[in-house]
Order: structure tokens, then C-alpha cells, then sequence
């Protein structure tokens, strides 16, 4: 007999155990049923209640956030979904798998699990670096499609503090970003685990081992004599049910993403320890941020596990704050489900001032860590990210920036300088950034004309018309507006068309402009544009913001 079925005979029996013994029936039952219990409060797990949502102003203020997108997959230093790749026959992580650790029939994700020490981690350090380039907040990747819970996980034995690392990888980011007073935020991508290890139970179709399966299917009993003797690899891997109608490909994955195109549905079970996995670290790390790698919510439309952890997370951020302090990311979302959290944007951008705060994720680099990256000075520079964050910001936007780090928890010395270098651009100019609104319009310049479309989750990023000096975002903040200007035109002049003697945007009189990082400089205000002459000094040649203030 199943449990619950079991628990539902035992409710049968409770008003009779209750007579003869005096035992609180409720309580009994709520204490034999597993899994973790949503917080009651204003929010209900469903769409229309959580449209009372409303963004909290620390969010709307930030503006910036440093991630750090880190879990075993690092270990290899062989790039993104490594997990997954490494089973794919043929393929070049599947290649470099060979060659570094053997076939994956041998040594498969679990045995690079084991191989991940993390041994030079020291969050310390990391979050003073990342609070002195202008992060306003931290997010901490708490699992990836991987499916390895990187904290003290009640639910989930293949985690950090049992295996790898044995440490508790959240609670030390936690604890370092409270102290540098970055709020808090945990990335959440496990429930994708189902159908994306899929590859795992598939076997070589030539070769030597062609038809030996991977490990994929492999079983707590295969464990006796080998260093995971009592842990069950299918609670890591999930794949003890029938392969997706679409199991092999990169593209096949991608789309069965929202659980359509003949994904395998994942069962009751999984979708439940989804769950309780994310209630138990909301819980007992209390994020201020939490952010969904998936369509919607996790599991939706299979499953309303999704709507109950949002419910449940903006309930206990009540009960903690004493108001909604939290921020839900989620992509791929409607108008309606627009209002009900944060709408995030992977590697793009908006085209508008969006009516709704919201949120471009992306990377210097490869999401995980890619040796061949650095080799190749492959990283985004200080200035793009700049270029980048200034666009975001002018559109009502926050950049949440993932810096990759090495297996062992370090970052390499090309990533330091890029991190320093958006440090010493904010020392100057972050009066542009944190606080502001956006103003009338978002910008001016050539780029507006030529930028790309969003493609599913965003993925427009870098498509569109490098920006130049003529490309200027517009910030606000009370009386002072702000010109962000891409790039340092070569006659020393900025020309910004939207302030032009007459303009609608700007009808009154200015009273001082400035350069920040400088001082007053002069300007001509004329027919076709206000026209200001920069000094011969400039503080930083990546982007020049020029204050101006109304008379």
C-alpha cells in the first residue's frame, strides 16, 4: 500500500483514536504527512491572487547584480550543460569526457560530482570584489539542470554538504553577501532534470561500446564497494520512466522546454520533491531573490507546484519583513503573468520602457566555466557590460551579470580585471544608475533603429548595431536627468537631439550641466540638438554620463 493512500485509511480511523485516546486528530495527521507546508497569507496559489504583486522599491533601486553560476557542471571547465553533452555521442563534450575522464558508461556525471572540491572557495572575498563594482545584489545558483542541490538539503541526498565540496555552498554565499550588505537571491533550475539528463540512459551506437548503456539508468544497488555505496544515482539523474519523443539533440530538448512537443511528464513524486526541495531552501536561507530557469514557473502547466512555492515565498517574505520584500523571476511570460513577478530576459534586452520592472540574465563568459573561453580573451569587456546595463536601466530594467567561476571557486585574472573595470566606471557614474526611473524616452542613436527581435526567452543580445558615441540612454532621478553616452565622440562635442532648443521632451530651461566624474562643462543649446563640449580630461573613455538639471 502507497503512503498516502495508507495516511488517507489513517484519517478514517482518527475520530475513533481521538474518543478512546484523547489525540488531536488534526495534528496527527499533519504530522505524518511528508513534505514541507506552505505559509499561509494574502497570496494563494493561483494566477489572479497573484496579481497582487507589486515590485519592492530595493528591486526597482538596485539596478545590478552579480551571480554566480556555479555547481559541479565547473569541474570540467568545458562550458554550459556539460551534464547533458557529455552523454551526446560524438559531441565535443562527450569528446573531451573521453578524453579527460573515460566513457560515461564508466565514469558519468555522478563520478564529476565527486571530483568537485571547490577547494579555493572563499565567498569573502568574492562578494567585497563584487560590492566594490556596483552590485547592489547577489544571486547564488542553489541547483542546475544537473539536479545537485548545492546546500543542506532535507530532500535531495545528492547535494554539497553529503558529496562534492561537503560544504553548505548557499549558506556560505549567504552569509558573506548579508555581510556586505548585497541582498540575497537563489537561481533555481532543477526541474528540468527529467527530461534533460535523458541522454544519460541512451548507449554509443558505434565503437567498442556501442550498446553498453551510459549510467544513466543505474540504480542504488549497482553502489556496493564504490565511493556512493548507500546514495541512489536515480535520485541525482530521474530517469527511471520512458525516453521523451524527442530525446537526442541539442534542439530536440529546447523544444520540449515547456513540457509540450512530447516531453516525458515528469510523475507526481519528482514534481513533489520539486517542490519541498524549494520550500526547504526558501526556508532555511530565506533569500530575498528567487529566480526560475523555466518558461512561467517550474513544472507549469503539468503542475501548480510552481504557483504554490511563489505563493508560499511571497507569504513567508511577509511574515519575515512585515511587507512583500521578495522578487520571483520568471521567463517567457504573458501580460497577466507579468504582474504576478519579475519577467527576466535571458541574454537581451527590451525594445521599450516596459510598464513593468524587469530583468536581462547573462554572462561574461560561458554560463559554466570554459577554460576555452579564457584561452581565446573570449569575455565580454567592461565596456559592453556598461553599454549594456545603461540600455537595460533606461528601459525600466535590472542586469543580473553571472561572472564564471573556476571549478575550485576562484575567478581567473582576465574576469578580475573585468570586474574591477565596471567597479571603476560606477565609482564615478553610478548617480546614473541606482535610484533612477526611466525618463520620456529611453535613448536616441543609430542602434535604436537596427536592434534585433527577441527569440523565445530573449537571446537578442550582440545581434543589433554595436553602439557608438551617437547612441545616448536617458535616466532620471527627481530634478536631474541623466545622458548616458556610448562611447566618446572624436571632436570632443556630445549631441544629444531629444534636448534640442524646442524639444516636447524637454521644453524648460536647464539650469547647470555637468559631467560626472568631472564637473560643470558648457554647452549650446540649438535647433538641432544640446551640444556639450567635453573637457580634455575625461574620467573613463567606456561611457560619459552627462547630468543635467532643470532651471
Amino acid at each position: 500500500m502507497k503512503r498516502r493512500t495508507l495516511l488517507r485509511g489513517m484519517a478514517g480511523m482518527i475520530p475513533a483514536l481521538w474518543t478512546a485516546r484523547h489525540v488531536n486528530a488534526a495534528a496527527l495527521l499533519e504530522n505524518a504527512l511528508p513534505g514541507e507546508q506552505m505559509i499561509q497569507g494574502p497570496f494563494q496559489p493561483s494566477w489572479q491572487s497573484l496579481k497582487q504583486y507589486q515590485v519592492p522599491e530595493w528591486f526597482r533601486d538596485a539596478k545590478f547584480g552579480i551571480w554566480a553560476h556555479w555547481g559541479p557542471q565547473c569541474q570540467p571547465e568545458h562550458g554550459d550543460w556539460y551534464a547533458r553533452s557529455m552523454y551526446q555521442e560524438g559531441s565535443d563534450s562527450y569528446k573531451y569526457h573521453l578524453q579527460k575522464y573515460g566513457h560515461p558508461s564508466k565514469f558519468g556525471f555522478k563520478d564529476v560530482i565527486n571530483e568537485w572540491k571547490a577547494e579555493n572557495w572563499d565567498p569573502d572575498y568574492l562578494l567585497s570584489l563584487y560590492k566594490k563594482a556596483g552590485a547592489r545584489y547577489f544571486v547564488a545558483l542553489a541547483n542546475h539542470h544537473d539536479n545537485f542541490d548545492n546546500y543542506n538539503s532535507k530532500y535531495q541526498p545528492w547535494n554539497a554538504v553529503n558529496l562534492g565540496p561537503k560544504k553548505d555552498l548557499i549558506d556560505g554565499w549567504a552569509k558573506a553577501a548579508r555581510k556586505h550588505e548585497l541582498l540575497f537571491g537563489v537561481s533555481v533550475h532543477a526541474s528540468h532534470a527529467w527530461t534533460w539528463y535523458e541522454p544519460a540512459q541512451m548507449a554509443d551506437k558505434k565503437g567498442p561500446l556501442a550498446g553498453v548503456p551510459y549510467d544513466g539508468k543505474i540504480t542504488k544497488a549497482a553502489g556496493k564497494n564504490t565511493w556512493w555505496n548507500g546514495y541512489d544515482p536515480q535520485d541525482l539523474y530521474a530517469q527511471n520512466h520512458p525516453l521523451s519523443a524527442k530525446a537526442e539533440g541539442w534542439d530536440a530538448f529546447n523544444q520540449q522546454w515547456s513540457w509540450g512537443g512530447g516531453a516525458s511528464k515528469p510523475s507526481k513524486a519528482y514534481c513533489e520533491k520539486f517542490f519541498n526541495r524549494t520550500v526547504d531552501l526558501i526556508n532555511r536561507y530565506e533569500p530575498d531573490l528567487l529566480y526560475f530557469d523555466d518558461t512561467v514557473l517550474p513544472l507549469w502547466p503539468i503542475s501548480d507546484a510552481g504557483l504554490r512555492i511563489a505563493a508560499h515565498f511571497y507569504n513567508s517574505s511577509i511574515k519575515r519583513h512585515g511587507s512583500l520584500q521578495a522578487v520571483l523571476n520568471g521567463k517567457i511570460l504573458n501580460e497577466e503573468q507579468r504582474q504576478c513577478m519579475v519577467w527576466d530576459i535571458e541574454r537581451g534586452q527590451s525594445h521599450q520602457i516596459e510598464p513593468y520592472v524587469w530583468q536581462t540574465d547573462t554572462c561574461i563568459g560561458s554560463w559554466h566555466y570554459d577554460r576555452r573561453v579564457y584561452d581565446k580573451q573570449g569575455y565580454k569587456s567592461a565596456k559592453t557590460v556598461i553599454h549594456t546595463l545603461a540600455d537595460i536601466v533606461s528601459k525600466n530594467g535590472n542586469l543580473l551579470l553571472s561572472v564564471p567561476l573556476r571549478g575550485d571557486g576562484t575567478i581567473d585574472d582576465a574576469e578580475l580585471a573585468i570586474v574591477e573595470g565596471i567597479g571603476a566606471w560606477m565609482q564615478h557614474n553610478s548617480e546614473a544608475i541606482f535610484g533612477t526611473r526611466p525618463w520620456k524616452i529611453y535613448g536616441e542613436g543609430p542602434a535604436i533603429e537596427e536592434a534585433a527581435p527577441l527569440k523565445a526567452q530573449g537571446f537578442n543580445e550582440g545581434k543589433g548595431k554595436p553602439f557608438g558615441p551617437e547612441d545616448i540612454r536617458f535616466t532620471a532621478k527627481a530634478d536631474s536627468l541623466y545622458a548616458i553616452v556610448l562611447g566618446t565622440p572624436a571632436d570632443g562635442k556630445v549631441r544629444i537631439k531629444s534636448l534640442a532648443a524646442g524639444s516636447s521632451y524637454y521644453p524648460t530651461a536647464i539650469a547647470r550641466t555637468e559631467l560626472l566624474g568631472y564637473g560643470p562643462v558648457n554647452v549650446e543649446r540649438t535647433a538641432e540638438a544640446l551640444v556639450v563640449q567635453l573637457p580634455d580630461s575625461l574620467p573613463g573613455q567606456d561611457a560619459l554620463c552627462v547630468k543635467i538639471l532643470q532651471a
